[in-house]
């Protein structure tokens, strides 16, 4: 919003700012950037009583484009120091390798993780199996120790037997430079059985179409992950504390049936 207002200007003096609340796309982190912000990427949940990780930033990237040094900080980072580790584990509560490439959840212990949920021991139970608290959030690990939030379990998108990760297909949208702000969330298909829907909110006179974006993104990712349907919307529903409710879109998005041969 800041970047975007008719007020906005670079900086006389650089503002570090910390972000959260919701995987921040490199487009993003560029802008913030070049506006004469200095950048801290965090990472947590409710349960863990906020930030847990922190995109911990190298002096060698300092050397690198803005847009790869972007692309690094977009990433979820590692533990702080009040942890135990950020690990991304597999169904037996193995860590995946560290490939950048294999998916797995992100599990977390430490002295800011919370006791368990109030009056609910079954709840409890089953958050913290195997010892760590399971976030419910998909990731992968990379060769440097950085994990990568790839997406919430419940907002992975299941077409055709492929796995799309809906943060993937909202940086790619997010790097149009007609676009504000962006969801992605599963619409039922007849064939693939789920399909990718977006909902985009453009800049203030920014001109786009659904076809033109959608080919924008086939241009940075694989096309099969692309939105089959996009939806041009004057604004996303939020949160108080400005989440994007994706449950409120995916009741709007299932209102929808893409036909076969979308």
């Amino acid at each position: 919003m800041a970047l975007n207002a008719p007020e906005a200007h670079v900086l006389e003096r650089p503002i570090r700012v910390t972000m959260a609340g919701a995987a921040p796309s490199p487009t993003l982190i560029a802008q913030l950037e070049e506006g004469g912000f200095t950048f801290v990427h965090v990472y947590g949940l409710t349960e863990v009583y906020g930030p847990y990780a922190v995109c911990e930033f190298r002096l060698e990237w300092s050397a690198l484009s803005p847009a790869e040094r972007a692309r690094l900080q977009a990433r979820q980072g590692v533990g702080m120091v009040q942890t135990d580790e950020l690990r991304v584990v597999d169904d037996e509560m193995r860590d995946v390798p560290r490939d950048g490439q294999t998916l797995g959840e992100i599990v977390m212990r430490g002295n800011n993780v919370m006791l368990g949920y109030y009056n609910d021991d079954e709840a409890t139970a089953e958050a913290f199996r195997g010892g760590w608290f399971h976030s419910g959030d998909l990731g992968v690990r990379h060769p440097d120790g950085y994990v990568e939030l790839r997406d919430r379990a419940k907002d992975i998108i299941i077409s055709g037997g492929e796995n799309i990760s809906t943060i993937e297909i909202e940086q790619a949208l997010m790097s149009h430079p007609a676009v504000l702000e962006t969801a992605v969330v599963a619409v039922p298909h007849d064939h693939w059985g789920e399909t990718p829907k977006a909902f985009v909110v453009l800049k203030d006179g920014a001109v786009a179409d659904a076809e033109s974006l959608i080919m924008h993104v086939r241009s940075r990712i694989a096309a099969y992950k692309a939105p089959r349907y996009i939806e041009l919307v004057g604004a996303l529903p939020k949160t108080s504390t400005g989440k994007i409710q994706k449950f409120a879109l995916r009741s709007l998005a299932h209102e929808d049936t893409v036909p076969s041969d979308a």
